[in-house]
């Protein structure tokens, strides 16, 4: 395990990770999730064999630290991934990235693109304010110390045992926050900067999840949008076959 910190007070950003070539393959969770139990399988695979693997938790999950004077917002995570990928001493790596996480990674993207060579986004937020469906919409509705006093405890209860497995591991006002700064979006918006990068650019989209709004404009700027059969939003593992291929590019 490798850390880095990112707060300038002491406070760590962490991961493990795999050698090999690079560039390397960095891999980003979503909300209330953890790299490694989401991209530890697929970065196992023999077509992905051989590169160099980060698994990064970002700050209030995981096994990263979770300051209280932290803002979480989307920079504010951007900024602490770059501090890891600083650290690691990596330069034009894939950003393999889910969620929550993909928007960080666009943001990331934006902010240093000396850092990032390819992104590879698995339903990626790319709007402010989602619909009231969205997991970081229900985590929002509440106020944050509201949220910290039994609202978290409330969300575990609803969101079925897959994703409450990781969330648990979520400091809840890290993950308020988190949420609140993912509706809050970035600036310029997310889908703006994919749609201004000039490097290799892959969204993935579960079948099951419906259409994917804005897909025309985005393929227009050379975004390729993947539509993955009998998979919803966490395809690494509804189709981990087609998930590896869009890493391995084969798609």
């Amino acid at each position: 395990m490798k850390q880095a910190d990112f707060d300038g007070k002491g406070s760590c950003i962490r991961w493990t990770g795999t050698p090999g070539e690079e560039p390397a393959r960095v891999y980003v969770h979503g909300l209330g999730s953890a790299s490694s139990v989401y991209h530890a399988h697929i970065a196992a695979r023999p077509e992905l064999a051989g590169r160099r693997s980060l698994f990064v938790d970002l700050p209030g999950h995981g096994i990263s630290d979770r300051p209280e004077h932290f803002g979480y917002t989307l920079e504010d995570n951007a900024d602490a991934l770059a501090a890891a990928l600083d650290a690691a001493d990596l330069t034009g790596a894939e950003l393999i990235a889910h969620s929550m996480g993909g928007a960080v990674g666009i943001v990331l993207a934006h902010r240093r693109p000396d850092l990032v060579s390819r992104l590879v986004l698995t339903e990626a937020n790319l709007d402010a304010f989602p619909p009231a469906t969205a997991g970081s919409s229900g985590i929002a509705s509440y106020e944050e110390d509201e949220f910290v006093d039994g609202g978290h405890a409330r969300v575990l209860r609803k969101v079925g045992p897959l994703w409450a497995a990781t969330m648990r591991l979520a400091d809840p006002r890290a993950l308020h926050r988190t949420a609140v700064g993912l509706r809050r979006g970035s600036d310029p918006v997310m889908r703006t900067i994919l749609e201004g990068l000039a490097i290799d650019r892959v969204y993935l989209q579960g079948a099951l999840s419906g259409e994917l709004p804005g897909r025309v404009a985005l393929e227009a700027t050379g975004v390729r949008v993947v539509i993955v059969p009998g998979s919803g939003h966490n395809v690494m593992f509804d189709n981990p076959d087609a998930f590896v291929a869009a890493v391995a590019g084969r798609v």
